[in-house]
């Protein structure tokens, strides 16, 4: 997990800086400067949102992932540091992971 600068944005897409769950390896990330991942909330409105993998953070705290928004950013252009959180459960990452290739239909 990292943080990152979601702006500018458009639409309905998330703005300010959020959590990011990051999906691609870390070989990729330095090599290209770009990381692809899916953002973090915790907004309450989610809890309704079928796209959204609820987590509880290390201090209980309610999250979501919403897989339904996969992100590429540059990471060093928009300032990416790493979450003191580290990871997300093993078992919400693959949920997301999972969701997220229902939505693509990957094979």
């Amino acid at each position: 997990m990292i943080w990152i600068d979601c702006n500018p944005q458009a639409g309905r897409e998330m703005k300010d800086i959020h959590p990011l769950l990051v999906l691609s390896p870390r070989e990729f990330n330095e090599r290209t400067g770009i990381v692809i991942g899916l953002p973090m909330t915790t907004a309450d409105f989610n809890e309704t949102n079928p796209f959204a993998i609820r987590f509880d953070g290390p201090k209980g705290q309610k999250s979501y992932i919403l897989s339904h928004q996969p992100k590429s950013f540059d990471w060093r252009a928009r300032g990416a540091r790493r979450h003191p959180w580290r990871q997300v459960p093993d078992e919400a990452f693959a949920q997301a992971c999972e969701a997220l290739g229902q939505i693509l239909t990957l094979e």
